[in-house]
């Protein structure tokens, strides 16, 4: 009777251990498609904002040919050029964010420059891969780049003067490549490999430290890299995935 009971409860147990992994596996995997959610409502807004933008961009072209005809048959030259300069600045930016064939990423990289520039952060992007063949989801590339970005900005915040960032998108025989890069404050040496760490920063608010221990950890599902580069002149954040990874 004892035997029974005990091999009863045993696998009582083992049920409810069985029960329990499971619910802990249904509620891992239901934060990890409400994380995923998220991000793809982030990049719809930033598409939505896109498309905006671009509707309201050419409705201003005509306008702006118009003026610029005006001024020509006036013989305002030096007018012109000073007219010409912000509206070429806002053409060629609009140009150089939409060059990849990831809607979503050239969303968020005219989110991100229009966010900076009203922080009076200059911002110089230069892309020079179409990302075709990049594996990682469309989402996870864009919140690696938000944090990187979004760091750079952070880092930008106290500093007198000008305010310079630069984002770089190309590609070799072997990889792709996201450099993101700012004049702030170097980092020091002994702290380059902790800023990865979870809960690291050199800022005192709260809210700091999880951003880059994000991105390693994205990073390390799609078997990417970053390194970090920084000195007095400027600090440098490098991603790279290799081609041929997952695909």
């Amino acid at each position: 009777m004892e035997t029974n009971i005990t091999i009863y409860l045993v696998f009582c147990l083992l049920a409810v251990g069985i029960l329990a992994g499971c619910i802990g596996l249904i509620l891992f995997q239901y934060h990890r498609l409400r994380n995923q959610c998220s991000r793809m409502q982030d990049s719809f807004r930033n598409l939505e904002q896109l498309n905006f933008e671009l509707r309201a961009a050419r409705h201003d072209y005509l306008n702006h040919l118009q003026v610029v005809y005006g001024l020509m048959e006036l013989e305002e030259y030096e007018e012109l050029k000073q007219y010409l300069a912000p509206v070429y600045k806002s053409i060629m930016k609009t140009g150089k964010a939409l060059k990849t064939s990831k809607p979503a990423l050239n969303a968020l990289l005219m989110a991100k420059m229009e966010e900076a520039e009203g922080k009076q952060v200059d911002v110089y992007v230069e892309v020079k891969s179409d990302l075709q063949k990049l594996s990682i989801e469309d989402w996870q590339l864009c919140k690696v780049l938000s944090n990187l970005i979004d760091n750079a900005i952070t880092a930008l915040q106290d500093k007198a003067g000008e305010k310079k960032m630069e984002i770089d998108i190309s590609e070799d025989r072997e990889v792709y490549l996201f450099q993101i890069s700012n004049n702030g404050p170097a980092i020091p040496k002994d702290l380059q490999a902790a800023v990865f760490k979870r809960g690291f920063s050199t800022k005192k608010e709260a809210g700091h430290g999880m951003g880059l221990a994000i991105v390693a950890d994205i990073l390390r599902e799609n078997a990417g890299s970053i390194e970090v580069n920084s000195d007095e002149e400027k600090t440098e954040f490098t991603v790279s995935f290799r081609k041929g990874d997952k695909e």
